[in-house]
């Protein structure tokens, strides 16, 4: 925990993203103003804008504390805030049907993942990273599977770049696809709640397109961040029996439950249990929602700032290939979902 006199570290980062989220909420007004719409919303331009700026400079030790600050830890907030939004209700209420579909797209995607890794030359240990970070939640699901089963420092470092830039590109291009493909904002909101790859990307990803699709997008994440734990006892079983004397029975005993289960997840259902029992009143909802839309703007404007497409050249095209296919066919498995449960 930082004291009080580490404060000002932050703010030099911090300002830059908030200046960044300024602009970005500004042409989006100008975009509404002269075309009747915001035909690029401000999360997006905000995304753009970092990059373009990291595209010609690298920020230095002084900005990085704060962009680092906004990129996760604002972002975390803001998905912490949504759970005021949510009533356990709409969990209850969704079902057995959707758990178990979101566990069977999971599993699917792991195992054709991994098997598109293998078939482009990616060692076992690789291969598996990309998939597990694939399929369930990113960079979180890679570094809680890595020590697992014993994966390089290089194995890790290049799966870990390509997901954030790939990352970065689902959450730009998935709202072009609700038009093209006449989604509701149900269906819409449980597909990039398994497609895109962290928890806080989902609202970057579905607040230009509605509460209800930000809503079930956060709700279907966070089942399928839920998987990570069977996988990696899983994972955990298998390296145990393998490798009887190494020290993977140590890790059964001692998995990273507080890594599989962040804080703002914790507290996203805590809130959302307190609005399900009256405690968050109604009146608190548009405020709360607007409060997370503004924090992610900014965290997107840190993001884009964080963003390095030599990260691209760095990876390999065996990883590129293998996590481009990968994010397709798990786009294509979400629709199969949805037409199976029949999702308005």
């Amino acid at each position: 925990m930082r004291s009080l006199r580490d404060l000002p570290l932050f703010v030099p980062g911090v300002v830059l993203c908030g200046a960044i989220a300024a602009v970005a909420v500004g042409t989006q007004h100008i975009e509404q103003d002269l075309l009747g719409r915001a035909y690029i919303e401000a999360i997006v331009i905000a995304i753009l804008l970092g990059a373009s700026i990291r595209a010609v400079w690298r920020p230095g030790p002084r900005w990085k504390t704060g962009i680092d600050f906004s990129a996760k830890t604002l972002l975390e907030i803001a998905v912490a805030m949504l759970g005021a939004s949510i009533s356990i209700r709409t969990i209850v209420t969704s079902g057995l049907g959707l758990l178990l579909g979101v566990a069977i797209v999971v599993a699917i995607s792991i195992l054709a993942s991994y098997a598109i890794g293998r078939l482009f030359g990616l060692s076992r240990c690789l291969a598996l990273l990309v998939a597990c970070g694939n399929s369930i939640c990113g960079n979180s699901a890679i570094a809680a599977v890595a020590p697992i089963i014993e994966a390089e420092p290089d194995d890790i470092t290049s799966s870990i770049a390509f997901t954030a830039i790939l990352g970065v590109g689902v959450v730009l291009l998935l709202p072009l696809l609700m038009p093209l493909l006449r989604l509701s904002q149900t269906q819409y909101g449980i597909v990039a709640g398994l497609t895109v790859y962290a928890v806080p990307q989902v609202l970057a990803a579905t607040f230009p397109v509605g509460i209800l699709a930000t809503q079930v997008g956060t709700l279907v994440k966070l089942m399928r961040v839920l998987m990570l734990g069977p996988v990696v006892l899983a994972l955990s079983l298998g390296a145990a029996r393998s490798s009887p004397h190494s020290d993977a029975a140590a890790r059964l005993r001692f998995l990273p439950v507080a890594r599989l289960i962040p804080w703002f997840i914790l507290v996203f259902l805590m809130l959302a249990g307190l609005r399900s029992t009256g405690v968050v009143p109604h009146a608190l909802l548009e405020p709360t929602v607007q409060a997370a839309a503004l924090l992610t703007i900014v965290a997107m404007g840190a993001l884009g700032l964080c963003v390095d497409f030599r990260d691209i050249r760095r990876a390999g095209p065996g990883v590129m290939s293998t996590a481009l296919l990968a994010i397709l066919l798990l786009g294509a498995i979400s629709m199969g979902l949805i037409y199976v449960l029949s999702v308005a």
